[in-house]
């Protein structure tokens, strides 16, 4: 599919090609594949048969590009004055349809992927998220790392990417995004002559990611750090479901910012904490709303307790009219800030690699206006409860015995 955005006024073009294609269609044995790939894709092409040549193409008429994987897809792009629309077309068009992905750049790319592995590893702040998506989809590729498992990493050969590529890199389950100063006639025109070699072939559903829990999860890792750093897990909603709008809501005013509850609590309050935030993360059938910190160890066990108090708050109490309205233009406010740049609006079109509805902008603004106070608190006692909470913590000590007693709803 093509789906083209005009932005008259706006000086710059984004192209975006995105494949269904992610950690949620990798097995264990092939968990990191669809990351690994994607670094493989920029290894040269026919035409332009190594790394350094594509780069320096880019840099040469001053174009932004990279490229992403998560959950459910993969995507390119590149970003560059609308003047040069052609050439970055051509170019992403090229590695997305024509990678050599060369078997001596694979036994290279796997010491820079093994070292992207460690660096995260390093970083409890990241790596206590990874901890928490594992007890909440154990067993399930939902639970396993986008960056993938070490001895895969260190198996995987060409015909593997090739394998993969031929399954997932199919037109049925690509989509390419072009937004900026570019007219939707020409849009379309010129991406379905470039993207005319994309292979053909039958679109294989990622499994489906099951929801199951009936008690608290809790999960340690032992780490002589400075700080204690944990992540509570709320199962929530999916992409789909209506009641999105409230739920984003309500980790908004939990966590959204610096005026939000937590922020206040924990920083402004007791002084225990640099960063804290809450934040919902969704996928087509999964969603949770996480709440994350990184405090003093001496005093962990103190933040758990309050910052379990204001979730009680919420099961319990309507928020204010007004605490609600600041939160609804929090939200409305990076919606439109966000769609400045043509990079950002080919980035809000992207889940239509999913053959999902469009919503527009002013959609999603409109379901937010709709929000009551009322509503807000359903949402929260539908997703504060024991048997939807999950737990993961990094620290130079373990307290989980006693974080058992006092981390219920």
């Amino acid at each position: 599919r093509i789906i083209a955005l005009p932005m008259p006024s706006n000086p710059s073009v984004t192209v975006m090609t995105l494949v269904g294609g992610g950690l949620l269609h990798e097995t264990i044995k092939t968990n990191g594949i669809s990351h690994f790939l994607e670094h493989m894709s920029f290894k040269g092409t026919h035409r332009r048969p190594s790394s350094k040549i594509i780069s320096h193409e880019f840099a040469a008429i001053g174009a932004e590009n990279n490229a992403f994987t998560s959950k459910e897809k993969t995507g390119y792009w590149a970003k560059a004055r609308a003047k040069h629309f052609d050439h970055i077309l051509d170019i992403v068009a090229d590695l997305y349809q024509h990678p050599l992905l060369p078997e001596e750049e694979v036994k290279k790319e796997r010491g820079v992927i093994l070292q992207e592995i460690n660096m995260y590893e390093d970083l409890p702040r990241r790596k206590v998220q990874q901890m928490l998506n594992g007890i909440l989809y154990k067993g399930q590729a939902a639970g396993r790392t986008i960056l993938g498992l070490k001895e895969n990493i260190l198996r995987f050969k060409r015909a593997d990417f090739v394998t993969y590529r031929d399954t997932h890199y199919i037109g049925s389950k690509t989509a390419v995004i072009v937004a900026g100063g570019i007219s939707a006639q020409e849009i379309f025109k010129k991406t379905a002559r470039a993207f005319a070699d994309t292979q053909k072939g039958k679109a294989l559903a990622a499994p489906h990611t099951k929801e199951k829990q009936k008690t608290p999860a809790y999960i340690y890792k032992h780490k002589k750090v400075d700080q204690t750093h944990f992540v509570f897990g709320f199962r929530g909603y999916s992409m789909k479901d209506k009641r999105q709008a409230a739920f984003n809501l309500l980790a908004t005013i939990l966590g959204g910012e610096s005026s939000s509850r937590l922020f206040h609590l924990l920083r402004e309050e007791m002084g225990v904490c640099y960063y804290v935030g809450a934040r919902c993360e969704v996928a087509s059938d999964t969603g949770v709303l996480k709440i994350f910190s990184g405090v003093a160890t001496d005093r962990f066990l103190e933040v758990i307790d309050a910052v379990l108090k204001e979730v009680r708050t919420l099961r319990e109490d309507l928020v204010l009219p007004q605490e609600l309205s600041k939160a609804k233009e929090i939200l409305i406010g990076g919606i439109v800030m966000g769609l400045e740049s043509s990079d950002d609006v080919a980035d809000w079109y992207s889940d239509e690699v999913f053959h999902q509805p469009f919503k527009t902008p002013d959609m999603i603004i409109k379901e937010i206006r709709a929000v009551t106070p009322r509503d807000i608190r359903t949402v929260a006692q539908d997703i504060f409860k024991n048997a939807k909470l999950n737990f993961a913590y990094i620290g130079p000590r373990d307290a989980t015995k006693q974080l058992k007693k006092i981390a219920r709803i």
